[in-house]
């Protein structure tokens, strides 16, 4: 949801109702000096903008936050979901102005297309005077997509060993649906991990997990959720690689070859191709029947 005001007389209204005084000093902030100027422009772009729901205070209580679901950020906490870092790490301003200006597919927060990178990146400086943790530490190491090593020619073989991995290595199936039958995941667990696979009581469903936001979360089902974050393989891979900050989604990066991260990337990037379509019913139903 978006307010849209026009007129100096708003901002003295919010600033009445609770704004922060404004700033007379550049401050260190993730490990560089931000001037006075950019943090007073990014005040007001920010009251105006964003505070609706992030609040004017940054903790995610704004007047339009009610009952939102997921809730919106609070930027108190300094932790960010898709910050393109290892998750719980602080992010670099790139993957700040990526997530503002893409947006959050499935939730309140929609692509702010409309301001300047100028407007954005000011706004981003002034959100990390909530938390002092900026003040205490730099952003952690950004993860980029490199080069795909399967291309679109071994689409079919990465989806393949993506499979595998998802399901007998990494074990998604621990908070994301399976989907596939407890034969092909015990020969993908043996393969790969020497041993049978341990599986939920109903791992063809997603469970419901604690994180650091204040209330549960369901890990999406990649055959009928929205992706947060975008849904192309590299959007897949950085998440993936990355984490998912506050929430039980690890950092695969390091853990994982890069080989099997991307991977990863295009099987689930085949599991989201599937939604809405025949596919995805007829692969319920097989795994249902399987049961």
């Amino acid at each position: 949801m978006r307010f849209a005001a026009s007129s100096l007389a708003f901002a003295v209204l919010l600033a009445a109702c609770g704004g922060r005084e404004t700033f007379n000093e550049a401050k260190v902030l993730g490990g560089k000096a931000v001037p006075a100027r950019s943090l007073n422009r990014g005040k007001t772009v920010y009251e105006l903008s964003c505070s609706a729901c992030h609040g004017l205070k940054g903790d995610g209580k704004g007047p339009a936050a009610v009952g939102l679901r997921p809730p919106a950020r609070d930027f108190t906490q300094a932790l960010f979901k898709f910050g393109g870092v290892p998750s719980g790490q602080l992010p670099h301003d790139e993957d700040l102005l990526r997530v503002v200006r893409g947006g959050l597919h499935g939730t309140a927060m929609l692509p702010w297309k409309d301001l300047g990178d100028r407007d954005l990146l000011d706004a981003i400086q002034y959100l990390k005077t909530f938390s002092p943790k900026w003040a205490a530490r730099r952003p952690g190491e950004r993860i980029v997509p490199g080069p795909d090593p399967w291309g679109f020619a071994r689409t079919r073989e990465a989806e393949t060993r993506g499979m595998k991995i998802y399901h007998g290595l990494a074990q998604c199936t621990t908070c994301h649906p399976a989907y596939e039958t407890r034969g092909t995941i015990d020969a993908a667990s043996l393969e790969l991990l020497g041993r049978s696979a341990s599986l939920r009581e109903n791992p063809w469903v997603a469970e419901l997990k604690e994180s650091s936001y204040g209330v549960k979360l369901m890990p999406p089902d990649f055959t009928r959720d929205d992706l947060r974050a975008g849904s192309a393989v590299s959007d897949l891979y950085r998440t993936i690689a990355a984490g998912i900050g506050g929430t039980a989604m690890p950092s695969w990066k390091g853990s994982l070859p890069e080989e099997d991260l991307w991977a990863m990337a295009y099987y689930v990037r085949s599991l989201v191709d599937l939604r809405g379509t025949p596919g995805a019913a007829a692969l319920r139903a097989r795994l249902a029947a399987s049961r």
